[in-house]
């Protein structure tokens, strides 16, 4: 624990609500899949199909997320807290499938703006020295909904009403959005933007003047860290979708036993965030960014092509070297990018990496259907994580620099 201020533990404690439920929500969104799909009468061919088709819910925040950069990051990350919760309800009183993956997009939106605004108000509030230590943190914190996720999970067969319980407990943040209302301020540097700023509906109607700076004063940023992002989340989303399918349908295990594996390996692998954040801080997040997405193809193949036994140590490592990889991209996400179009940047990244996780799992799909299993297809699809590290080593380093000194912002 480094020595931060008793203010900013506080805050970070407080937004990682927001990525807590989406880690909860994409894990029972795993977990639970062979039995949402018997429900549905989902077949194997199409699961890929339609889960990417889910993760494509995230495509709006592109055109929602620059409202961070002309009202708020605050007002943004109360509004998406209150929308996830409530989508994430929603999602326990579908009666088709049509309309549970209607209601997951919707609710993708509010997840993936949330937790874009997350990583920038903590990026912008935390000190240069422990920037990568605070953003790791909140990786780490929010990974837990994962063994929330698993521990609810392995009841699955006493809960009632089976997976839809799973998703009614989704519903707790909106419980604590009074006290968020009254921690969670908006950023300084934000604030000290504020001045000469136009009225609401002025600022709402230019709504688009985030995008337009990205493009047109970043492109060499934007456009390196959206190919690195794209790439890892083509490798990282069918890794870690089907791993709750493989070991129910492959290797037979109980949901109890899949539990037991994401608590016991999971928890070992979620250590990942906070050791490449410090790292990160310490020898830079390009190094770190590459030597963890290298060692990430390792995994998939301890986790598809290894005998039973090994499924545990696959799943760690895969734990471990995806939230690593995860911190170094949304420390780049933030760091690189000046105030005025900062939270356009994260969720565009954000935007990039839930297209890159729709396309990772159509072509397992595609891939599966063609050649071989779908399992085989995630594995080779792995290796798509060795180019988004080459890619990291081109970006400028953010070692214990101030944001202003990387983005060249003068301070007001």
């Amino acid at each position: 624990m480094p020595p931060v201020e008793p203010r900013l533990v506080s805050l970070l404690g407080l937004v990682a609500l927001a990525l807590f439920f989406e880690s909860y929500d994409i894990s029972m969104l795993t977990a639970a899949l062979p039995h949402i799909a018997r429900d549905f009468g989902m077949s194997e061919a199409d699961l890929g199909t339609w889960l990417g088709v889910i993760r494509l819910g995230a495509l709006p925040v592109v055109l929602t997320i620059p409202l961070a950069d002309r009202i708020g990051r605050r007002r943004i990350f109360l509004t998406t807290l209150a929308g996830a919760s409530l989508g994430t309800l929603a999602t326990a009183f579908t009666q088709t499938t049509m309309q549970f993956v209607a209601v997951q997009m919707l609710t993708r939106v509010f997840l993936v703006m949330g937790g874009a605004v997350a990583v920038v108000i903590v990026t912008e509030e935390y000190p240069a020295t422990y920037r990568g230590w605070a953003i790791g943190m909140l990786g780490a914190l929010t990974a837990c909904g994962h063994g929330l996720g698993a521990i609810l999970f392995s009841q699955i067969d006493r809960l009632p009403y089976g997976w839809r319980f799973l998703y009614v407990v989704g519903v707790a943040p909106i419980l604590a959005l009074p006290r968020m209302r009254r921690m969670v301020r908006e950023t300084a540097r934000f604030s000290r933007q504020l001045v000469g700023r136009q009225p609401l509906a002025a600022e709402l109607r230019g709504w688009h003047q985030p995008l337009l700076h990205l493009a047109r004063d970043s492109p060499r940023r934007a456009i390196l860290l959206t190919l690195a992002a794209a790439l890892f989340a083509i490798a990282d989303s069918p890794v870690y979708q089907f791993t709750g399918y493989f070991t129910q349908t492959v290797h037979g295990w109980k949901p109890g036993h899949y539990s037991a594996m994401v608590l016991g390996a999971g928890a070992i692998g979620i250590i990942g965030n906070v050791v490449a954040g410090r790292l990160g801080d310490r020898i830079g997040r390009r190094v770190v960014g590459l030597a963890f997405l290298t060692t990430y193809p390792l995994s998939a193949i301890l986790l598809y092509q290894g005998p039973g036994w090994v499924v545990p140590l696959g799943f760690g490592l895969f734990v471990f070297c995806s939230t690593a990889s995860g911190v170094i991209i949304r420390a780049f996400s933030t760091e690189l990018f000046p105030t005025s179009h900062r939270g356009t940047a994260a969720g565009w990244i954000a935007f990039v990496q839930a297209l890159g996780w729709s396309v990772g799992l159509w072509l397992a799909g595609a891939i599966a259907r063609i050649r071989g299993t779908l399992f085989d297809a995630t594995t080779g699809l792995a290796f798509a994580a060795l180019g988004a590290g080459v890619l990291l080593l081109l970006l400028p380093e953010t070692r214990q620099r101030e944001l202003e000194e990387i983005s060249g912002e003068s301070i007001a």
